[in-house]
C-alpha cells in the first residue's frame, strides 16, 4: 500500500495534481510542461501526485504515461474508472492509485473494482460525497476513503462545500479507511490547515498549486496557518 503509507508518512500529506485545465475550462499548465509541473511537485516535497485522464479536464492517457516516466513518487489516475479493464490498463501503466467514484457505481460494481485493484497491488481511491456512499466502500481498511468537496453531476463547477468534509470525517473514521483524503476546492492554505486540524490524513489539491500564487508560496501559507 505504497500510496497509503506515502501519505501517512510525509510532512505535508498533500497528493499535487496535474491537470491541464480546470472545471471551467482555464489553462492550469499555462505554457509549461508536465515535465515543469511534476519538478514544481518535487521541490515542493509531494509524497504523492495525482494525474488527470478524463476528459472534462483536458486529459488523457499519453500524460499519465509522461508524468510515471518522469516521477518515481506514488501516482493516482484520476479518471472515471467503471470497468476491471480501465484498472487493469492502469495497474499495467505502473500507476499506484486509482479513482473509483462510488456515485457512478452499483454496489456490486465497486465491490468487483476494489477487489481488482487490490489483487494488482493498486490502493482503491474512493471517492464519496455521502454517509451511505462511505459505508458502501468494501475492504476499507485497504482503501483510501476521499470526500469530495465538489459536485461530479454539475462537472465540478460549483462552488466547494468544504463543510461537507468535515461534517463525514467521523463516518470515516469509523469505517475503518486508514487515511481519510478530502479532495477537490480546497483553495487555500487556511482552508488546507483546517481540514488538517480536523483529522484529515491527506488533501488532494491541483488547482491552487498550479495557480497565481501557487507553488511555494502556497505551501508556505499552509505552514504560516499553523501559527
Amino acid at each position: 500500500m505504497r500510496f497509503i503509507e506515502s501519505l501517512l508518512g510525509a510532512r505535508v500529506p498533500l497528493i499535487m495534481e496535474v491537470k491541464r485545465q480546470s472545471a471551467d475550462g482555464v489553462d492550469l499548465l499555462a505554457g509549461r510542461t508536465a515535465a515543469e509541473a511534476v519538478a514544481l511537485y518535487s521541490e515542493l516535497d509531494a509524497p504523492c501526485i495525482s494525474v488527470v485522464t478524463g476528459r472534462w479536464f483536458g486529459g488523457d492517457e499519453p500524460l499519465l504515461h509522461e508524468v510515471l516516466s518522469l516521477t518515481d513518487k506514488p501516482v493516482l489516475q484520476k479518471d472515471f474508472i467503471t470497468r476491471v479493464e480501465q484498472v487493469r490498463r492502469a495497474a499495467d501503466s505502473g500507476v499506484s492509485a486509482v479513482l473509483l467514484t462510488a456515485l457512478l457505481l452499483p454496489v456490486s460494481g465497486l465491490v468487483k473494482l476494489v477487489e481488482t485493484s487490490l489483487s494488482l497491488g493498486v490502493t482503491p481511491f474512493v471517492e464519496v460525497v455521502n454517509a451511505a456512499e462511505a459505508l458502501s466502500v468494501p475492504n476499507p481498511s485497504e482503501c483510501i476513503i476521499a470526500v469530495n468537496n465538489k459536485d461530479i453531476r454539475t462537472k465540478e463547477q460549483d462552488a466547494a462545500n468544504l463543510g461537507r468534509s468535515i461534517e463525514l470525517l467521523p463516518v470515516l473514521r469509523n469505517v475503518g479507511t486508514p487515511c481519510p483524503v478530502s479532495a477537490s476546492g480546497i483553495e487555500t492554505p487556511a482552508d488546507a490547515r483546517r481540514l488538517l486540524d480536523a483529522g484529515y490524513r491527506g488533501l488532494l489539491v491541483g488547482t491552487s498549486l498550479l495557480g497565481p500564487g501557487g507553488g511555494a508560496e502556497w505551501i508556505g501559507g499552509l505552514h504560516d496557518a499553523r501559527l
